[in-house]
């Protein structure tokens, strides 16, 4: 198997090219197993002939040569399928990797077109249909073309005439399989299409059902789920009574060249051979030969079926392969040593025609913190998570250590910038696991040490300590079973533990509490002693404690400087630390029992 996903082919071309050789022995063995089958044939005519020609002592030199046959072509069947077969698998997971691996690299303008049932749709079911494809599909087109040959040297050898009459049912039968193919195709991809839908119905459910229930919408979603299922029954339906006409369409196609075999074959018999007829034996020969010829045709039509749906299931696959990825690696080698220094410069960034990041530049020296303020929508998690490049950074905008992200390896930046987003995203597996997520081994010693010391820095060990199994407690889906604030705990704990040179921190402190806010401050400072950090925030308490603040309205800076600085300025800023200061004593006055307030 590849280790580099990104180096495969993606077209179903390129597939057979690669497992060709496994393609090419189990071609050989195919013709084997049909060039055993045309032996047999004639023997099987020689040994008749010499029962009813008076010689029944000729027939053990036949009979035991049919058995040696018969038992080469069983291994030989047996052996083509497995080089076949295996080669259709081998090219299954092939293309399984290089879609997990193209959907690693793809960015959020995709993820915004394709759900993810819709993708987990093509990687399971579309996937299945293109491996029986290189499969069963190529194996049963060789062994019809062999079949077809060997058998055909047997019949025309015996009577040419009698094969001519046999072939009556070979033009309808390419007529009703093009027509079948095509209706087909058509009905296979609507088919995976509407179980796409389907797919998307029930993860978006299972994603959101504290959503669901909490409006009381339980009802709804079933219908919506009954319309989608209704949809994908219809399709299914349709597919089935197409498949369902096909094969009796093709097998009574195939009856009249049985009947029209057994009627001329018939009378030549009744000549005799002297005569320009054939002999019992040669009935017998072609009678074999026919059917074996005969039933890998039928099978041409279940072949033809696999072909199409594999060819509809690619076709779909093929979309996400041939997907652009918004950001690209450059080609400098990955840097040796990384300071953390950070520079932004004239930086700008637009979702579509909306300009949300609009020249904006700052420097951060490594070792040293800065926090980005502003309101709603001022663009801070946009410059987040463009440091990171989670989003497509313009060239010459922003620099680690004086050299420019866009021309380093994109896993060289992200192993050196860490990022914990806002809206944290929890995996369906226990605490442990989605704090060690970037750790190899979450089980070992030293792993075990790392995680609890990055959860009791992010306030959420002692927590995480009174759930059932305390940290192999599992979270459910997106964290389900937890409150937003411990899961964005749990996230900034699963950014500390990495210990990346520099830090990216959006708003961590949006769903805390005083108290918690305060001993999470406290770690992020000690945070910033051994690397830089960038912290997003809308509080000026945490704001105060960074070296420096930007201080951002739609999209530009406005104000700059230390917090000391920027409260003597006035502004923005001053304005921002004014009302939080009231919000706070507020909600301390409010928090006194009425009786103790005094007058």
């Amino acid at each position: 198997m590849a280790h580099d996903p990104g180096a495969l082919p993606t077209t179903l071309g390129g597939q057979f090219k690669r497992h060709l050789p496994a393609y090419l022995a189990g071609g050989v063995l195919l013709g084997v197993f049909q060039l055993a089958l045309n032996r047999i044939d004639w023997l099987s005519k020689d040994a008749i002939d010499a029962v009813f020609g008076g010689a029944p002592e000729r027939v053990t030199g036949p009979a035991v040569m049919i058995f040696g046959l018969a038992a080469l072509s069983f291994a030989s069947r047996v052996g083509s399928r497995w080089f076949i077969f295996n080669a259709g698998r081998d090219a299954e997971y092939e293309l399984r990797a290089l879609l997990l691996h193209r959907l690693h690299r793809l960015g959020t303008a995709f993820y915004r077109t394709m759900s993810a049932g819709e993708i987990m749709s093509r990687s399971s079911n579309d996937l299945q249909q293109v491996r029986l494809l290189l499969g069963f599909g190529i194996l049963n087109i060789v062994n019809v073309v062999f079949a077809f040959a060997s058998a055909l040297e047997v019949m025309v050898n015996i009577s040419v005439r009698l094969t001519l009459v046999s072939f009556v049912m070979l033009p309808a039968m390419v007529l009703i399989t093009r027509s079948f193919s095509r209706q087909m195709f058509t009905r296979t991809r609507h088919n995976q299409e509407t179980l796409g839908k389907l797919s998307e119905v029930l993860q978006t459910n299972l994603a959101g059902v504290r959503v669901v229930r909490s409006f009381a919408l339980e009802a709804r979603e079933r219908r919506r789920f009954a319309a989608a299922n209704d949809a994908y029954l219809e399709a299914s339906l349709s597919l089935a009574r197409l498949r369902g006409l096909m094969f009796p369409a093709v097998g009574a196609a195939s009856t009249l060249g049985v009947l029209a075999f057994f009627w001329y074959g018939a009378s030549l018999l009744e000549v005799g051979a002297e005569d320009g007829g054939i002999t019992r034996g040669d009935f017998f020969a072609f009678w074999l030969a026919y059917g074996r010829m005969t039933w890998p045709m039928i099978a041409f039509g279940f072949s033809i079926s696999v072909i199409q749906r594999g060819r509809a299931g690619y076709a779909r696959l093929a979309e996400i392969f041939r997907a652009v990825p918004e950001i690209m690696g450059g080609a400098l080698p990955s840097p040796k040593h990384v300071a953390g220094a950070i520079s932004v410069r004239g930086l700008s960034f637009a979702y579509g025609e909306r300009k949300v990041v609009d020249d904006v530049s700052f420097d951060v020296p490594a070792g040293k913190s800065v926090a980005l303020v502003g309101r709603t929508g001022s663009g801070k998690s946009t410059i987040a998570m463009l440091l990171a490049r989670l989003l497509p950074t313009p060239p010459g905008a922003v620099f680690v250590d004086d050299q420019d992200v866009c021309d380093l390896p994109l896993a060289a930046v992200r192993a050196n910038v860490g990022y914990a987003q806002q809206d944290a995203f929890l995996f369906s597996t226990t605490v442990s696991r989605n704090v060690g997520f970037s750790l190899d081994d979450c089980d070992s010693e030293d792993a075990v040490r790392r995680i609890r010391h990055a959860a009791r820095e992010a306030q959420v060990l002692e927590e995480a300590l009174g759930l059932p199994e305390q940290l192999e407690t599992v979270v459910g889906e997106r964290g389900v079973q937890l409150s937003g604030g411990q899961k964005q705990r749990i996230a900034l704990a699963r950014a500390l533990v990495r210990e990346p040179k520099v830090l990216v921190l959006d708003d961590p402190l949006s769903a805390v509490d005083a108290k918690t806010e305060a001993a999470i401050l406290a770690a992020i400072d000690r945070q910033a002693a051994e690397r830089t950090v960038i912290l997003v925030t809308h509080r000026v308490a945490a704001a105060s404690r960074c070296d420096q603040v930007v201080v951002l309205d739609e999209g530009r800076i406005l104000q700059q400087g230390t917090h000391d600085e920027l409260i003597r300025e006035g502004g923005l800023y001053a304005a921002f630390a004014e009302e939080q200061s009231a919000k706070t004593a507020l909600d301390e006055l409010e928090s006194v029992p009425s009786g103790s307030v005094p007058a």
